[in-house]
Parts: structure tokens; C-alpha cells; sequence
């Protein structure tokens, strides 16, 4: 089963929920499935199972998660798949669900045991025939592209003021500012946090070059560990990170300076650590998902490094992971930031020219991140990838980044 998280934003960018998208099976080689199975994120309460499998907490730290249920799984035992705080996970419907008795009822059940409720692809036409189960819902998520989301808003302003609107399928920050600035939703949810505010007409700030610099050094060939450790202790934040690695891993050793902090690490953690370290630092003004989308692009390029016959490539691919939003992290176009980056030939080739032999990896997350699944089954038949090969490379990938993020609290 594939599972991709789709995150969920308040106006001030910060990630409030995660919606979970699952594929069980890859469609194309099972056309006969698709009259039962196409796009159902639950059956059996598979994505409940991965759910209690993985812990909440690895796919979000202490968010709402919304889990997509159909017309089957609703009548499913939900309160024994599942030990994760009922208050934490929102069962999202769809209009496969339909607005009569049994439906009703079922779904008030589910209410009154603590769970939340939210639908989506509910079209206009509608917005009445589903009153019933509407005033049942917390959430509503309104697509942004196929309903005048405006009016959209002010009818459940008046008819429904207590549940809140999720402004979906959004573009890009213009969008997302003018809704914004309209006000009345609770969420917001596209692909407009990964786009650039500017077109490069900004100054990189002092102290990012230097973490630039400090990524060029280590992704050369036998950097030199001092310099490395000098740059370090210039910034405070990335000196405390640092001791608190070494002193993790060697609890008895007394560290006597960040050199031999560095000396300890060896080359080879010392540059693991600061591709991460330096990219949480870089992104500290700007969404806390990018931070994220960055270090589960990279960790996930490298798990499928084998399946795309780049084993060799690994380390490459895990840096292509990690730049394919410094356009944003820098407000410059790409090709200018990886131009301050000293990336290879092979990684600008696929961030900026879409060419080259890096690029199936990367096409192949971006189109997983935004659960296109139609694309991930064509993919993983093009180059033979098998499906469970997939779904262990991104659990591994979310078990690697809440470790991750445990070593920094």
C-alpha cells in the first residue's frame, strides 16, 4: 500500500493537519479492480493499520490527521484498528457516501465517540441533499479550481457557522494571499508553499551564504574536517546541534572544542549531519514544511536509489532531494540558487532542465507527494518497481525523519 501526506496550513503557513492518501494496488496492472478499489483510501481500514503500524506521532508529530473513509469501511470496526487519540484523527468522506438513514446515523455514531468529521468533493448541486450529514461535519474541504469557493464560503457561514473551511487546490502565493485576505478558513491546501515569492530580485542574506559555503565544503571530495569545524562555531545554533550529536553518540568522551567535536564525527557523519543540520537552519524562516518536503525528498530519493538502477548515485540523489526547493528557501529562480550551491552537472540537469538521469527519481516523488496515483502505477511499471519496494522506501523515509527531528528536541 502506498501512502503519500498532504499537509494542511493555517494563514501563517504553519502545518495545523496532514491528509493521508492511499493506493492499495497498482490499478494498471489490476484494471478489474478499478469499479471497487479506485482511490479508496480505507478498505479493511488498511490506512487505520498503517496508521497504528507506524504511530501517529511518525507521521505527525502532534496534528490532526485526516484519514479518507468509503461507503464500506464507515461500518468498519474504526475504535479497534486504531489506539491513536480519537480526537486527533478526522474521517474524511466523500460524496460516494450518500446523505440516507443508514449513512446518518453511522456517521453520528462516529461523532459521538470522539472522532471528527470532515467531507470533500462535495459538488454545489449538492450542498442540499447532504444537510443532514453536513451538520454533522467539523470540516468541509472546498476545492479551489472547481467551485466558486467564495460563495461556497458564505453559504456555510450562514448555514453551517460552526464548521470549518478548508480552501483546497491552491496554486500559488497570490492565491493563497487573496483567500487569506477574505478570510474565514480554517486551512489551506496546494502546492503554494513550494513555489518562490520572488523571481530573484532579493539579496541572499550574510549568514546563508555561509551555510552555502559550508555545504559546497563538505559535498567536495576529502574536505578538510577544520574547516568545516570553523565555520561551525561561527553560528551558535549549528555549534549547540553539534555537541548535542557528539555527546548522543559518546557519552563518555569530554569534548574539548568544536574541531574535536567534528574529529569525532568523521568525515563521512560530520557531512551527513550537515546536509541535515545546515537545511534545517537555512529554512528557519520560512514554512516548517519545507524543511520537511526537503530532508523526505532526500531520504526517499536515496531509498529508491536501487529501484531506478542508480544504486551508485545514492549520495547524489539524497542532495537532488535536498536542493529541489532551494529556489524557494533563497526566493531566487532555480537556476541562480544552484548556481550559489556548486551542485553536480547531473542534479542542476534535473532541477532545472528536467533532463538527465536523475530525473525519473525525482518526477517519481514529486508525483507520489501529490498522491497521483494514476502516474506512480504507469512509473512503477516503466521501470519495474514493486509496489511493496516503494511502500517500505517511504516508511523507511518517515521513520529516518522523526528520528530525525527526536534528535533535535
Amino acid at each position: 500500500m502506498l501512502v503519500s501526506l498532504i499537509p494542511l496550513f493555517d494563514e501563517n503557513m504553519a502545518v495545523k493537519a496532514y491528509s493521508i492518501f492511499v493506493q492499495k494496488e497498482n490499478y494498471l496492472l489490476n484494471p478489474l479492480l478499478l469499479g471497487t478499489g479506485q482511490n479508496d483510501g480505507a478498505s479493511r481500514l488498511r490506512v487505520l493499520e498503517f496508521l497504528e503500524r507506524m504511530g501517529i506521532d511518525t507521521l505527525s508529530a502532534d496534528k490532526e490527521v485526516f484519514v479518507p473513509i468509503t461507503n464500506i469501511s464507515v461500518f468498519a470496526d474504526i475504535e479497534g484498528e486504531c489506539s491513536a487519540p480519537r480526537d486527533r484523527l478526522v474521517l474524511l468522506i466523500d460524496n460516494t457516501i450518500p446523505p440516507v438513514d443508514m449513512y446518518i446515523s453511522r456517521l453520528a455514531e462516529l461523532k459521538s465517540k470522539g472522532y471528527k468529521l470532515a467531507i470533500r468533493k462535495l459538488p454545489v448541486s449538492e450542498f442540499e441533499n447532504y444537510r443532514e450529514i453536513l451538520k454533522l461535519m467539523d470540516y468541509v474541504l472546498l476545492n479551489n479550481k472547481k467551485i466558486a469557493i467564495d460563495k461556497a464560503k458564505i453559504y456555510f457561514g450562514k448555514l453551517y457557522p460552526n464548521i470549518k473551511l478548508c480552501a483546497g487546490n491552491i496554486e500559488n502565493m497570490e492565491t493563497f494571499e487573496a483567500l487569506k485576505a477574505t478570510g474565514g478558513y480554517a486551512f489551506y491546501e496546494g502546492d503554494f508553499y513550494r513555489v518562490p515569492v520572488t523571481k530573484g530580485q532579493t539579496e541572499v542574506s550574510p549568514l546563508k551564504v555561509n551555510y552555502i559555503q559550508l555545504l559546497n565544503m563538505v559535498n567536495n571530495a576529502n574536505f578538510e574536517l577544520t574547516e568545516a569545524a570553523d565555520i561551525i562555531s561561527r553560528d551558535t545554533a549549528l555549534t549547540i546541534s553539534l555537541l548535542k550529536m557528539v555527546n548522543h553518540m559518546a557519552r563518555n568522551s569530554e569534548i574539548t572544542s568544536i574541531r574535536h567535536a567534528a574529529a569525532m564525527l568523521g568525515q563521512k557523519e560530520l557531512k551527513k549531519w550537515i546536509n541535515t543540520a545546515v537545511v534545517n537552519a537555512l529554512y528557519k524562516d520560512k514554512p516548517n514544511e519545507i524543511t520537511r518536503v526537503s530532508l523526505i525528498r532526500a531520504k526517499f530519493a536515496e531509498n529508491l536509489a536501487k529501484s531506478f538502477n542508480l544504486a551508485m548515485k545514492s549520495e547524489e540523489l539524497f542532495l537532488m532531494g535536498l536542493f529541489s526547493v532551494v529556489n524557494v528557501i533563497l526566493d531566487k529562480p532555480m537556476e541562480e540558487a544552484l548556481q550559489m550551491a556548486k551542485v553536480s552537472n547531473d542534479i542542476s540537469d534535473a532541477l532545472i532542465y528536467k533532463r538527465g538521469k536523475l530525473v525519473p527519481v525525482m518526477d517519481f516523488i514529486e508525483q507520489y507527494e501529490n498522491a497521483n496515483w494514476a502516474e506512480i502505477s504507469r512509473e512503477m511499471i516503466v521501470y519495474d518497481i514493486d509496489m511493496d519496494v516503494v511502500a517500505a522506501a517511504y516508511e523507511d523515509t518517515l521513520v529516518w525523519y522523526r528520528q530525525l527531528v527526536e534528535a533535535k528536541v
